[in-house]
């Protein structure tokens, strides 16, 4: 095959992924690309639920001898089929589906070792019921099946700004032990090589403080133990970054038009304005795994399952942004 194949993990089958999938393929750029995609999910559920939707289109079996074999296209639904035993089409999310996903994810990491293909998108899960507790999110899952664990970084990419946070899913009370120097100059480093590699342009980084107004009543805060040492650092290796910055000021109109990506202290502190600023228009990438995972900026929606009301845009995003990855 000419073009390597975009690998797509379905994800939760009680999502609204399959919909917004559905929908994905209409748009004329999912159409018009060239690189194949390959959906690994239970056939059997995607045609229940294609056909509940109201969607038709035309489904090919695959698996990975034929990517080498076959000269696989867009015309169809590629699907590497994984069995997944259900009695309702649409149903609430439970442990039913744990040893199903990670099925899709193994097939998935499976590829990705003995192909040369560089990204997977995955559809949402459920923390509760695949995670269980042994992972914090889907970025630390990956990290650890790719032993990659300690190099991962979230970004939240969208074409204007991007965010990260230097923590991810963790509890508020856990964070305080986790910032460091050393993280942060992990973290900057992994997005700026990122905006190098894949972008094509420099990055500039405003950093945000962890306290509020980047004050603090202790004698030494972590704006000024932390933060400043590491960015006088990163600065000393030629990365344009600046801060710490307010974190109530610093998306601010004004203040957006210097940088195109900002790093925050933890999760909802970056994850709240640029979803503010740009709803579904951005894609979750994790960065530092052995490839890019990238996933759409949302989550399972299970309560919306079945009535084909939400909105693919994220996925469209998605699956584009694979156009960039060389």
């Amino acid at each position: 095959m000419r073009t390597n194949p975009i690998i797509i993990v379905a994800g939760e089958p009680y999502s609204i992924f399959l919909e917004i999938f559905f929908k994905s393929l209409k748009k004329r750029k999912i159409k018009n690309l060239k690189n194949p995609i390959v959906l690994i999910c239970s056939k059997k559920l995607l045609t229940k639920q294609m056909h509940k939707l109201k969607y038709n289109y035309k489904i090919n079996d695959v698996s990975l001898k034929d990517f080498k074999k076959k000269n696989i296209n867009n015309k169809k639904i590629n699907i590497i089929n994984v069995d997944f035993k259900f009695n309702k089409i649409f149903d609430k999310i439970s442990y039913k589906s744990e040893s199903y996903l990670k099925n899709c994810f193994d097939i998935a990491i499976s590829i990705i070792k003995n192909t040369n293909i560089k990204a997977i998108i995955n559809g949402p899960i459920s923390k509760k019921y695949f995670l269980k507790r042994r992972f914090s999110g889907m970025t630390e899952y990956f990290a650890k099946k790719s032993n990659s664990k300690g190099k991962e970084v979230m970004l939240i990419y969208n074409d204007k700004l991007s965010v990260s946070p230097l923590t991810t899913h963790l509890p508020l009370k856990k964070i305080f032990k986790e910032i460091t120097q050393k993280k942060i100059i992990k973290n900057i480093m992994t997005t700026n090589n990122f905006f190098k590699l894949h972008l094509k342009k420099k990055a500039r980084i405003g950093i945000t403080g962890l306290n509020p107004h980047c004050e603090s009543t202790e004698k030494l805060s972590e704006e000024k133990k932390v933060l400043e040492p590491a960015i006088r650092k990163l600065k000393k290796i030629g990365i344009k970054v600046s801060g710490p910055f307010p974190a109530d000021t610093i998306f601010m109109k004004k203040n957006l038009k210097r940088f195109n990506l900002i790093i925050g202290m933890y999760h909802d502190q970056v994850l709240t304005p640029i979803k503010t600023l740009h709803e579904f228009n951005a894609i979750n990438i994790t960065l530092g795994l052995p490839f890019l995972r990238i996933t759409p900026d949302h989550g399972t929606n299970n309560q919306m399952l079945g009535k084909n009301l939400s909105n693919p845009t994220s996925l469209i995003k998605a699956i584009l942004f694979t156009k960039k990855i060389k």
